[in-house]
């Protein structure tokens, strides 16, 4: 079950990927964790299928794909889920997000001697945890997370059960299922539709949620919260590009959001034909841009607009995703790859492009290029969320400053128009990005990586740093 959710998930991370399992040996009276972890995609690094049947026996497991944020992407030891065992028993950990204070905590844990394996943010967390003093397992995974600050959404697998927990601020999505009498828990709702459970709910902001016999045989979870409550803090980027359409995040279907993205493109900069003979074309850029592409089509449309949707774009499927490729020349290698043009749909035709937001202009500029080849009339492009001028740092793999277009540009669209080479570029406003995302249960984004207003303080990295789950 855990390597089919993984498949669900293999959007989140392509770097590498891990099981961890629980097993009970009756004749030593003892837990022992079985582990497989491995440098590729999830089928790679699973090919022999007795791996799942044999390797990793048990009665409950976490896995992870891995997606470096923080920890170099080259660093076997990097790939999660981690694993201890301590005086409270084995743990394991598969971490979702990124510590903001991770070098205070780090350099004070080695002074006072403790050793690490990995160059990962995670890893601190089971340190702090085998660290404690409290008695209780639940009350030292309590205190690791208080200490920590910053994007967690986390699934740590212990002796007795299974814990999920999330930062006070919720950046990330975390989400919990039912499978029969199982409770499964993943970082989107896709991969419970893989293997047949039904969603639950979130797990709430601040939550640590504890799946054990007793919460099994009750219905009833055990659920602590951390001290701290801020005000939620959503990633809005989940909504943009990172979820796939068919997760429910945050409480609401991705789906629906992108497609509000879009329509609210079209009320902002339509693009429109100029007399009966003008054709305009809308293609996607796919597949994260699909839905919101649909969006800006049916809007245009109910404005007596006659603009069409078009497949211009073809995708390789056996090319990941090229955003998070961990670096510059693999990933425009990728883009030479992924993508072709569908020439007698572009050909003379003005094009409109919709894309669901441009980092460092690789990826546009080429497509810019492929699509001209195909001879257009015009090229016009949409952005579904407004430039991106400041890195993340709460688990988005956005690069420095200087290497975001919008800061190279100073943030001048005729600049950023003139570089990737197209005839007209708007992007969504910040006033329709948070128009069109959900205000349920009182939700609120963070946007630091297009208003530069970190909602938890950060340290500056000086190096690459960790982990999407």
């Amino acid at each position: 079950m855990t390597y089919f959710g993984l498949h669900a998930l293999q959007h989140r991370g392509q770097e590498a990927a891990g099981i961890v399992s629980s097993e009970y040996v009756p004749e030593k009276a003892k837990v022992r964790f079985h582990s497989h972890k491995g440098v590729g995609l999830v089928a790679d690094v699973f090919k022999d299928p007795s791996l799942l049947k044999e390797g990793l026996s048990g009665r409950a497991a976490i896995g992870h794909n891995r997606y470096s944020t923080t920890g170099s992407s080259e660093n076997k030891f990097n790939i999660q889920p981690f694993v201890v065992n301590y005086r409270g028993g084995n743990l394991a950990l598969a971490h979702n997000g990124n510590l903001t204070n991770f070098r205070e905590v780090r350099e004070r844990l080695q002074s006072e001697g403790t050793i690490f394996q990995s160059t990962s943010d995670s890893e601190m967390i089971l340190h702090l945890a085998a660290r404690s003093r409290k008695e209780d397992q639940i009350q030292q995974i309590k205190e690791a997370l208080e200490t920590v600050e910053g994007a967690y959404s986390l699934v740590i697998l212990t002796d007795t059960g299974l814990i999920a927990a999330r930062d006070p601020y919720g950046f990330r999505p975390l989400s919990l299922g039912r499978l029969g009498d199982a409770f499964v828990v993943a970082s989107e709702t896709c991969a419970f539709d893989l293997i047949g459970a039904h969603y639950v709910g979130e797990v709430e902001p601040g939550e640590i949620l504890v799946i054990d016999d007793e919460g099994i045989k009750s219905g009833t979870l055990k659920s602590y919260h951390v001290s701290k409550t801020p005000r939620k803090h959503h990633c809005i980027f989940e909504y943009i590009y990172f979820s796939r359409p068919d997760s429910k995040i945050f409480g609401e279907n991705v789906d629906k959001v992108r497609r509000k993205l879009g329509k609210l493109m079209a009320q902002q900069s339509p693009v429109k034909p100029e007399d009966d003979d003008d054709r305009v074309i809308v293609i996607s850029v796919p597949d994260s841009s699909n839905t919101a592409t649909l969006g800006f089509v049916r809007e245009m449309n109910k404005m007596g607009e006659d603009v069409r949707l078009e497949i211009g774009l073809i995708r390789s499927h056996y090319v990941g995703r090229t955003f998070i490729m961990p670096d510059q020349g693999s990933r425009e290698f990728r883009v030479k790859t992924k993508f072709n043009t569908v020439k007698g749909v572009i050909k003379g035709r003005k094009v409109v492009i919709i894309d669901d937001s441009i980092v460092r202009g690789t990826t546009s500029r080429q497509l810019v290029r492929l699509i001209q080849e195909a001879e257009p009339k015009e090229i016009h492009f949409r952005v579904t969320s407004p430039p991106i001028k400041y890195p993340c740092y709460y688990g988005m793999d956005f690069p420095s400053m200087s290497e975001l277009i919008a800061n190279r540009c100073d943030s001048d669209v005729e600049k950023i128009r003139e570089e990737i080479g197209v005839t007209s570029l708007a992007y969504l406003s910040m006033e329709n990005l948070l128009e069109g995302a959900p205000k349920e249960n009182g939700a609120h984004y963070c946007t630091a990586c297009f208003t530069g207003e970190y909602p938890v303080p950060i340290e500056r990295p000086t190096t690459k740093d960790v982990n999407d789950a």
